[in-house]
């Protein structure tokens, strides 16, 4: 693989921004990519509580794969929670194109699913109030995710980090909305609130969440660990990239049903389904709407391929 192409950080931020990773995302539902047929990643754990990542997927002409490391101890170290490599690779030859920086490829892909999700789901046609859980990169990318899809009245962002709380809501200032810090309670005024965070256990008291506003959880792939409680998913519209993935790993849909509260047919519809117009623009009414991401290997594919072809 001597000379192969390699996409960093820098370059990658250079030539795609949310917006355009979820037009990447959508134009591959679009054409009839199936994200419950994509296969599931594999994981094997490591030393020190780690996980190690394994996601190929293959759609048209190119094919990838990403291998991740999440490596919980890495932030207490001075080094990012989420590491790896992407290898793009021209599908009829399998021949190597490029080489990305895996941790930026989610940082962008991630935001981007949500973004999409918000623009069919977020309330549309007035300045909207979003409730931000979470400092670390995911946060700063749904933030910039969110401004990308909607006009943003207020930021308030809640953490534990009081410090990285502070810092990310003088960020959002810069970005042109009020911002400030808060607390859990906050949610209950919210019409957007994203969840960005490596928690096992809710977040927020779900019976706060008005009807109509949105609720994005990305923080976790794993079937005990959830951002949100059963309060809430029982009461909501929730919608999913994949339902086959979803039920594989989305602890915040799993751990309800393990309760009883809910049933596998609760999932109102897929990403696939907003995308085609399928299900009513903005959701059902009356009810809150939760998207829940567990992320897949389709989205990394589609936004590498747009990397690719954006930097040639």
């Amino acid at each position: 693989m001597t000379g192969i192409p390699q996409l960093g950080a820098a370059a990658m931020a250079a030539v795609l921004g949310p917006a355009a990773a979820a037009d990447a995302l959508a134009a591959a539902l679009r054409c009839g990519l199936d994200p419950e047929s994509c296969p599931p990643r594999s994981a094997i754990a490591v030393p020190g509580d780690g996980e190690l990542l394994l996601m190929p997927a293959a759609s048209g002409p190119y094919a990838g794969v990403k291998i991740a490391g999440v490596a919980p101890g890495n932030p207490a170290r001075g080094l990012p929670r989420i590491t790896g490599s992407y290898l793009l690779l021209d599908g009829p030859t399998l021949r190597p194109l490029a080489l990305l920086d895996g941790a930026a490829l989610t940082a962008l892909r991630t935001p981007a699913v949500s973004a999409l999700a918000l623009r069919h789901l977020a309330p549309a046609g007035r300045p909207l109030r979003l409730v931000l859980f979470g400092t670390g990169p995911q946060a700063y990318g749904h933030l910039a995710a969110a401004l990308a899809e909607r006009e943003l009245a207020e930021v308030v962002v809640v953490a534990r980090n009081r410090e990285g709380a502070e810092r990310l809501a003088a960020h959002a200032r810069t970005l042109g909305p009020a911002a400030r810090t808060g607390t859990p309670q906050d949610v209950a005024d919210a019409d957007l609130v994203l969840c960005c965070t490596t928690a096992r256990e809710p977040l927020f008291d779900g019976r706060l969440v008005r009807p109509g506003a949105v609720v994005v959880a990305v923080g976790s792939h794993e079937p005990t660990a959830r951002e949100t409680d059963t309060a809430l998913v029982r009461r909501a519209a929730v919608y999913v990239e994949s339902r086959a993935a979803a039920l594989r790993e989305a602890g915040d849909l799993l751990v309800p049903e393990a309760e009883g509260a809910i049933g596998p047919g609760h999932i109102t519809g897929t990403l696939a389904d907003l995308v085609a117009g399928r299900l009513p623009a903005g959701g059902e009414r009356g009810c809150p709407q939760l998207f829940k991401s567990v992320g897949m290997a389709w989205e990394d594919l589609a936004v590498a391929v747009a990397l690719y072809e954006a930097d040639r």
